[in-house]
């Protein structure tokens, strides 16, 4: 009988193999019951399955076995989870997918992949307005108990994430190892996410963020959740991917519709007319989901009021001077207010402390909602 330690040594030998095979790393998890057995299968055989002449010998030769075991006291040591398809904390979700993931490293709290999930994906160069319609969604969602999903790409993916955390939690799905945050500027988003939530991949611990890993990990985005809502995409799309996978795993696809003659509203539009639901608040998402989810969430409707913020003369004077959806510059609010650039700069320093306006290149500056 193999101890549940040497076990996983197995599976973390054949992720560290065959992470980025996913097709003959399925043929060996369904045609060796016993995982264990596919590192003493002939050569041939592993071939004869879909593998490559050197993944075949890389996993034949015992030296995989030893970085296996030294990958999981490296993982233990950093308190990263190992979730195998065997294991109970494995999610549900993503188990019922075609090709789940047979590893998933968690940084951050196993718990999140629990819970109900929303995906929200998008452009990674967004517009004013589908960064202010992906912070809203995800908050208005997390806040209600949703755990959103996505990619901690920039564009709507950070932004997804960071609505979610203001109201709840998320998990992030990497096209990378855990110990290779990429971009590199999300590295505190990488931590604010698994102080509530969790940071996932199934790339090895040090694997770099390779351009073919993105299509891969998205359908362990579309896997883990209900439904997954587009945010702006142009006709060429990663995000139409992961909505492409969603359909496939039997997931409701949804999107926000855009502006017609903005390149950044192609991919939505389009689904749209293929039959995704257009999506321009919370309940569109949530009217969607299963019940006795959907009538549990929308009872709250009434109940969950949004809080005005606590702003005095001055700021509530900047504050509605700007929009949700579009940039104001700094001259045009000085205009508008009668008051110095001075004055204007430190209300607004203000604002963006109490995480209510956002500022973007060129002291242009947008309201959150």
């Amino acid at each position: 009988m193999i101890e549940v330690e040497d076990h996983l040594k197995y599976w973390i030998a054949l992720n560290l193999g065959l992470a980025e095979n996913i097709r003959a790393a399925k043929k060996i998890v369904d045609n060796f019951p016993q995982i264990s057995d596919a590192f003493k299968a002939p050569r041939e055989e592993l071939i004869a399955l879909g593998l490559g002449d050197e993944e075949a010998r890389a996993l034949t030769s015992s030296k995989i076995l030893d970085q296996a075991q030294r990958e999981i006291e490296k993982l233990k040591q950093k308190e990263f989870s190992i979730l195998t398809l065997e294991h109970k904390d494995y999610p549900e979700y993503l188990r019922e997918i075609f090709d789940p993931p047979f590893v998933l490293y968690c940084a951050g709290k196993v718990e999140a992949l629990k819970g109900p999930a929303v995906s929200i994906v998008g452009a990674r160069k967004p517009s004013p307005y589908g960064r202010a319609v992906a912070e809203r969604i995800a908050h208005d969602l997390a806040s209600r108990g949703i755990i959103i999903v996505s990619g901690m790409a920039r564009g709507v993916d950070s932004i997804a994430h960071w609505g979610a955390i203001r109201g709840g939690k998320t998990v992030a799905v990497l096209g990378s190892g855990l110990e290779y945050i990429y971009p590199k500027e999300n590295r505190k988003l990488f931590e604010k996410i698994t102080e509530k939530g969790a940071v996932v991949s199934e790339f090895p611990r040090n694997s770099p963020p390779l351009s073919f890993h993105f299509p891969i990990r998205n359908r362990i985005i579309a896997g883990l959740s209900l439904a997954i809502v587009v945010v702006e995409a142009a006709q060429r799309s990663g995000s139409l991917i992961s909505a492409r996978l969603a359909l496939e795993q039997n997931r409701e696809v949804m999107a926000v519709p855009g502006n017609v003659t903005s390149e950044l509203s192609q991919g939505t539009n389009w689904l749209i007319k293929t039959g995704a639901k257009p999506v321009e608040c919370w309940e569109d998402v949530v009217e969607e989901l299963p019940s006795p989810l959907k009538e549990q969430l929308l009872s709250q409707k009434n109940g969950n009021k949004e809080v005005s913020p606590s702003l005095n003369s001055s700021e509530r004077k900047i504050f509605e001077l700007l929009s949700p959806d579009s940039l104001t510059h700094i001259d045009e609010i000085v205009e508008q207010s009668d008051l110095s650039v001075s004055e204007v700069l430190s209300l607004l320093l203000g604002l963006e402390i109490k995480e209510l306006v956002l500022q973007s290149p060129g002291k242009h500056f947008q309201r959150r909602w």
